[in-house]
């Protein structure tokens, strides 16, 4: 259970931090899609530890095996499978918690639900399942492309250090230019520099990824409860350390009166359009053509080169030596599995959308 995401644009994963390897499933492809490796493993890179001095220091390549689904450079229709396989484990590194539960983890919770768990990194509880979905979401922005449709994210806050400037001040694709992955390059270097001061007080530090879907069409989305933005936040909560969702104004939009925060709607030549976008390009839960955009925040990361206390299984008190490696900062690596989890999305309601009209059937 809760090991799939979507509804025809499938996937499940499957996988552990310190198991043999991690994988996915995807159902529901259309058949005919040009599949481009180089650009999965170009995803995948994005995404892979040890790429900096600010993220953790395991190294895995993240090489992507392609088992079934795709012939001759083209999806058939059919299941598309994917395995990465583990190349750096150091499962010792974890021994000494082996019957400790390390604070602001799932180890308590995934023990008290299963009666026990894979102490090895956090078992299926840790964020190396997301390269799995990485994989995933690199097909899915493959079929998004054909519709013109892009997905971008970027770092937009570490701490308190926040970007000033709005998205459509910034050229978004100097966000990979840098290795925090925020677009403003004076902003990237102070957060650089903050990232690296915590990681050397041996602590760690949240942050925020916004991202922004651009050139979806009118018309994504479903009534009540599978409202495209609450799919969205769905996705986005099911990412390890996330926190907080918010799409469009979100909260900053209850200082507003509604005569500032309603998006007039205007034509301009065959388009309709609206002169503001406080609704994030969504309303009524189904996308109005205008950008996409949301910010996701990212607590920090659990893991803390510091003593802290804890109780073991049998409830004795405890002191947990944090060891190993470890991101200071999650939100770096972060950024392509939101786009990932954004395109996977946008691809399930595309297609869900060929269902909803007589002609399309």
């Amino acid at each position: 259970m809760g090991n799939s995401f979507g509804k025809l644009f499938k996937i499940t994963t499957f996988g552990e931090s310190h198991g043999v390897a991690l994988g996915v499933t995807i159902e529901g492809c259309p058949a005919g899609l040009k599949i481009d490796e180089d650009f999965i493993r170009a995803e995948m890179q994005r995404r892979k530890p040890g790429q900096s001095k600010i993220t953790t220091q395991r190294k895995e390549e993240d090489e992507i095996e392609i088992l079934s689904g795709i012939f001759e450079g083209q999806t058939t229709g059919t299941p598309i499978g994917i395995v990465i396989r583990n190349a750096d484990q150091k499962s010792k590194d974890y021994s000494h918690i082996s019957d400790k539960f390390r604070p602001s983890h799932a180890d308590y919770t995934y023990f008290e639900k299963y009666g026990l768990r894979d102490y090895r990194g956090g078992g299926r509880s840790s964020a190396r399942e997301t390269a799995a979905r990485v994989a995933a979401g690199a097909i899915a922005k493959q079929l998004l492309a054909t519709k013109g449709i892009s997905v971008q994210a970027f770092v937009s806050q570490v701490g308190d250090l926040a970007l000033k400037k709005p998205y459509q001040e910034l050229d978004l694709h100097k966000a990979e230019e840098n290795i925090v992955r925020c677009p403003d390059p004076e902003t990237a270097d102070q957060m650089i520099e903050l990232i690296d001061s915590v990681r050397k007080d041996r602590d760690t530090i949240g942050g925020i990824v916004s991202c922004v879907i651009k050139n979806t069409p009118a018309g994504l989305g479903e009534p009540v409860f599978d409202r495209l933005h609450a799919e969205l936040g769905k996705a986005m909560l099911s990412i390890n350390a996330v926190k907080g969702f918010e799409f469009g104004s979100g909260f900053e939009g209850v200082k507003m009166r509604g005569s500032q925060h309603n998006d007039a709607i205007v034509k301009e030549g065959d388009q309709i359009k609206t002169l503001t976008n406080h609704s994030g390009g969504i309303q009524g839960g189904i996308s109005n053509g205008e950008d996409i955009y949301f910010k996701v925040a990212f607590k920090p990361v659990a893991t803390i080169m510091q003593d802290q206390d804890s109780i073991n299984e049998a409830g004795e008190k405890v002191t947990v030596s944090g060891k190993g490696r470890h991101d200071p900062c999650v939100v770096p690596r972060a950024v392509p599995i939101v786009e990932a989890m954004a395109a996977l999305v946008i691809a399930d309601y595309l297609l869900l959308s060929k269902t909803n009209k007589l002609r399309d059937l």
